[in-house]
C-alpha cells in the first residue's frame, strides 16, 4: 500500500510539473493587460523541460503573437478567452518573414508569423480546451504594416498537430492557415469568422471532423496547394466528415440566432461559407473524401484546379445543401497558371459524387462542370442526386453564349447566368450521370442539360418535370451520348451530334 501511495503521489507530482499555469508567469487575464509575454514565457519554460501543457484559466487574455514550440499543448480552460489585441504604434504582432515565392499566391498565404498563434517546423503540438479565441484585433485584409496581424492560428511545416474543442470568432483573414503539415487532426471546432475558416494548404494526412464553420465572407473549409513553400507539394490523404458549413451573418451561428440579413462577400457575390478544393492549385489534390456534411445558406461544393495541379481521386458523399446561392456543384479546370514559369496546365479527373440532396438552389448558377479547349475534365461520376431549383429561367437566358474565361479566377458566378436549367457541362469526357432527379419551383424555359464539347456521356435514370415545354437536352459538338431509363425521354445512343436538341 505504501509503495502504491508513493507511486500515485509521484504520478501527480509529475503531471503537476508538466502543467504550466500562465498566471504563475505574470499573466493577468483582465482583458487589458497584454499577456502574450507571460504566455510565451510559460511556453519557453515548458519547452525547456521537454514539453507540457500551458494552461489559460478563466479570464480574458489580451495578446499579440504567441510562439508555439515542440511538444506543447496550449489549453484554454472553461471561461478563458484569448483575445487578439489591437496593435499600436509601438507594439503589435510579429513581423512577416522573408518569402521569395510570395508572387505565386496572395499575401495571406505567404506569411505565418504575423498571427496571434504561430509555429514553424514544430512537432507534437496541440491547441485545445473549452475556451475561446477571439481575433477582434486582427485584420481580414492584406496588410504590410509592421505590427498588424491577420491570422488567428498559423502553422508551417509542422507534424503531429491536434486542434480540438475550441471556439473561434472574428479571426481575420484566416482562423487557421496550415501549410505543409503532416498528420493533423481537427475535431469539434466551432468557428464563426469574418473571412476564411480553415485553409489546409499543401498538407498530408489530415482529419477534419465534427466541426461547425460559419464564414459569410469567404470559404469555410478549403483545401489548397500553393507554391508558398518554394516547391510543389500536393494536398493529399484528407478526410472531411460530419461538418456543418454556412454563410449566416457574422456571429449568429456562435450565438445560436442564425440570421441572414447581410449577403455581401468580398468578391461582391453572395455569402460564401462552403467547402472547396482549389483556387490556389500549383500543387495537386488527391485521395480526398468529403462525407456526411451539411451546407446551409451559402455557396455549394467547388472542385477547382487552375494553376497546374492535378486534382484526382476525390469522393464526395452524403451531403445535404439548403439555400444555395450559387452552383450546388462546381467543377473547374482552368489555366490561370499562377505558378513558376514552365508549369503545365493541370488535370482534373476521377471524381465520384453521390448521395447529394439540394434544396432551394439559385437557378442562375446551376451545376457547372467545365474544362478548357484541349484540356477536358475526365472520368466524373454523379449518382443519387436530387436538386430542387428555384427555376424561373428565360428563353433569353437559354440563348446565352458562355465565355471561356480560361485564365480567370474560378468561381461559380464567373460565367454569369447560364443557358441550362440544371447542368451545364463543357470540355468534358467520360461522364456518368446516374439516378438524378431535378425539380423547379417555377417554370424554367432553358434546356435542363446543355453539353458543349462533351464526349462519352451517359444519363441513366434522369428524372425531369414532364410538363416542360422546352428541350431536355441541348447538344453542341457531342459524341457518344447515351440515355437510359430517363422519364419522358426515349433511350438514345447517339454517336455524334453537332447541334441537336432532345
Amino acid at each position: 500500500m505504501f509503495i502504491f501511495v508513493c507511486c500515485l503521489l509521484l504520478s501527480v507530482m509529475t503531471q503537476a510539473n508538466n502543467w504550466y499555469n500562465v498566471k504563475d508567469f505574470g499573466a493577468v487575464g483582465d482583458g487589458k493587460t497584454i499577456d502574450s509575454p507571460a504566455i510565451n514565457k510559460a511556453i519557453d519554460v515548458a519547452a525547456q523541460a521537454g514539453g507540457g501543457t500551458v494552461f489559460l484559466p478563466a479570464g480574458v487574455y489580451a495578446s499579440y503573437s504567441i510562439r508555439l514550440q515542440n511538444n506543447i499543448t496550449l489549453r484554454l480552460g472553461a471561461g478563458a478567452t484569448l483575445k487578439a489585441a489591437y496593435p499600436t504604434q509601438n507594439t503589435g504582432y510579429d513581423s512577416i518573414e522573408p518569402n521569395p515565392f510570395s508572387q505565386y499566391q496572395d499575401f495571406g498565404h505567404s506569411y505565418w508569423r504575423n498571427s496571434l498563434i504561430w509555429g514553424i517546423g514544430l512537432h507534437n503540438i496541440t491547441i485545445c480546451g473549452e475556451g475561446i479565441i477571439d481575433g477582434q484585433g486582427l485584420t481580414r485584409e492584406d496588410s504590410h504594416i509592421t505590427g498588424v496581424g491577420n491570422k488567428a492560428i498559423s502553422l508551417k511545416l509542422c507534424r503531429n498537430v491536434l486542434l480540438k474543442d475550441i471556439r473561434m470568432e472574428r479571426c481575420g483573414h484566416f482562423a487557421l492557415l496550415a501549410t505543409g503539415l503532416d498528420n493533423m487532426t481537427i475535431e469539434n471546432l466551432l468557428i464563426d469568422t469574418n473571412r476564411d475558416g480553415m485553409d489546409i494548404d499543401a498538407c498530408r494526412n489530415v482529419r477534419i471532423s465534427n466541426c461547425t464553420v460559419n464564414s459569410p465572407y469567404d470559404d469555410a473549409i478549403v483545401l489548397k496547394a500553393t507554391y508558398a513553400l518554394g516547391f510543389f507539394r500536393n494536398t493529399e490523404n484528407v478526410t472531411i466528415s460530419d461538418c456543418f458549413v454556412s454563410g449566416y451573418d457574422l456571429g449568429t451561428v456562435m450565438n445560436g440566432t442564425f440570421q441572414h440579413y447581410q449577403n455581401q462577400a468580398p468578391d461582391q457575390s453572395f455569402s460564401c461559407g462552403r467547402i472547396k478544393l482549389g483556387t490556389e492549385s500549383s500543387g495537386g489534390f488527391n485521395n480526398i473524401t468529403i462525407t456526411n456534411c451539411v451546407f446551409d445558406h451559402c455557396r455549394g461544393l467547388a472542385l477547382e484546379t487552375v494553376d497546374g495541379g492535378d486534382l484526382h481521386n476525390i469522393t464526395v458523399s452524403n451531403i445535404v445543401m439548403k439555400d444555395m446561392n450559387s452552383s450546388p456543384i462546381f467543377i473547374r479546370l482552368g489555366s490561370r497558371m499562377r505558378s513558376p514559369k514552365g508549369t503545365s496546365i493541370g488535370q482534373l479527373h476521377d471524381i465520384s459524387i453521390n448521395n447529394i440532396r439540394v434544396y432551394h438552389a439559385d437557378s442562375r448558377y446551376v451545376c457547372s462542370f467545365s474544362g478548357i479547349p484541349g484540356h477536358p475534365i475526365e472520368d466524373i461520376s454523379l449518382s443519387n442526386i436530387a436538386i430542387y431549383y428555384q427555376g424561373g429561367g428565360t428563353k433569353a437566358q437559354a440563348a446565352l453564349i458562355v465565355p471561356e474565361k480560361e485564365a480567370a479566377y474560378p468561381e461559380p458566378t464567373m460565367f454569369g447566368d447560364l443557358p441550362a436549367a440544371a447542368f451545364y457541362i463543357r470540355h468534358a469526357r467520360n461522364i456518368q450521370m446516374n439516378h438524378i432527379a431535378v425539380y423547379y419551383a417555377h417554370p424554367d424555359f432553358r434546356p435542363s442539360v446543355v453539353l458543349s464539347d462533351v464526349h462519352d456521356i451517359t444519363f441513366d435514370d434522369l428524372r425531369l418535370p414532364k410538363e416542360r415545354l422546352v428541350p431536355f437536352f441541348s447538344l453542341h459538338h457531342v459524341s457518344d451520348f447515351n440515355t437510359f431509363h430517363c422519364s419522358g425521354i426515349k433511350d438514345i445512343a447517339l454517336p455524334e451530334a453537332e447541334h441537336s436538341t432532345y
